[in-house]
């Protein structure tokens, strides 16, 4: 794996410590052991959900108990939201679990959302979900967290719940929620305005998306550049603005990690008509159509240029690549 200025190597120090257990079918679920449970989307698995993480892990540690992270898919906004169109996530499920699995979590559930559990009464929620399928020694929740048929249900009810079901009941303090919500929106927002450089750092990580290597029309080839044309899968994952981009790649078949420069856009000076996502990897030259290409943007290069001719868009490819060399 490449080295990185911010925390992709590290993401999975404790991995080999503990092998975190999956699971998508809350009928089916093991008795956890003294379980300390947290409850939330985690989208970015940033640096503000690590402090969530960490005050989970630090909790279980002192009773020998088990972390437990609960988490929705779909996203809950687009079950209980008329305004589902503009959702744009910073990880797909995959991503998330990939990123949680190098974090030390002992459990990861994956609840499945739905009108009907959206629409269960609160107190139901705690009863017939949180204690009857997790047995909490310790649930730790933001104070403002929302829960059953009409967001009735809140931490002061957990509290009062507290003491007929014996669990410890932890808050996350107003600032680290803030701080989340602020870095999730931040995150968005530098990821989309093509400011890789804030959108790394507020992650820990290099952002990283994937798609599947699809034909395209050559054009890269005839120029000296052959490229990877990329078709996202996921059409809620986030993608970086237009513009031309340093990247690491690799293919998920080969796990080969490769140097390259991204573009993405329309293309202008071949007057293109839809938005292309195309990777040029350096010194590689195999046949991936078909295979997934997961690529970790590394810094944002320049944006989107009309140039005159073929042959000055060459060149300044030639630069760019020189660019992202010195980059990578």
């Amino acid at each position: 794996m490449f080295k990185s200025q911010y925390a992709v190597t590290n993401l999975s120090s404790s991995f080999a410590h503990s092998i975190m257990k999956i699971h998508r079918d809350i009928e089916q679920l093991p008795l956890f052991q003294n379980a300390v449970i947290t409850i939330g989307t985690f989208d970015g698995v940033h640096m503000g959900h690590r402090q969530i993480i960490d005050k989970l892990k630090s909790e279980a540690k002192a009773i020998n108990g088990e972390t437990v992270i609960i988490t929705f898919h779909p996203h809950p906004r687009k079950v209980v939201s008329s305004a589902i169109l503009g959702i744009r996530l910073i990880n797909t499920l995959e991503e998330r679990i990939e990123l949680l699995e190098g974090l030390g979590i002992d459990h990861l559930v994956i609840v499945p959302f739905t009108d009907a559990f959206a629409n269960q009464p609160a107190e139901d929620y705690v009863k017939n979900f949180l204690i009857d399928k997790f047995h909490p020694s310790t649930i730790i929740i933001g104070y403002d967290h929302r829960f059953g048929r009409d967001r009735l249900g809140d931490y002061r009810l957990l509290e009062k719940m507290a003491n007929i079901f014996d669990y410890k009941l932890k808050e996350i303090p107003k600032h680290i929620l803030e701080n989340i919500s602020i870095s999730s929106t931040n995150i968005r927002e530098a990821i989309l305005h093509s400011d890789i450089t804030t959108a790394n750092r507020l992650l820990g990580y290099e952002f990283f998306f994937s798609g599947e290597v699809v034909h395209g029309d050559k054009l890269g080839r005839k120029l000296g550049y052959p490229t990877a044309n990329l078709r996202i899968q996921n059409e809620e994952k986030i993608i970086p603005g237009n513009g031309i981009y340093a990247v690491y790649a690799k293919s998920e078949e080969t796990a080969q990690t490769l140097k390259g420069m991204m573009s993405i856009g329309f293309r202008p000076t071949v007057d293109g008509k839809k938005r292309v996502v195309e990777v040029n990897l350096f010194d590689f030259d195999k046949e991936i159509y078909g295979q997934t290409l997961k690529v970790y943007v590394k810094s944002f290069l320049r944006e989107e240029v009309k140039y005159d001719s073929l042959e000055a868009l060459v060149n300044q490819i030639d630069q760019d690549k020189i660019n992202s060399l010195k980059v990578l």
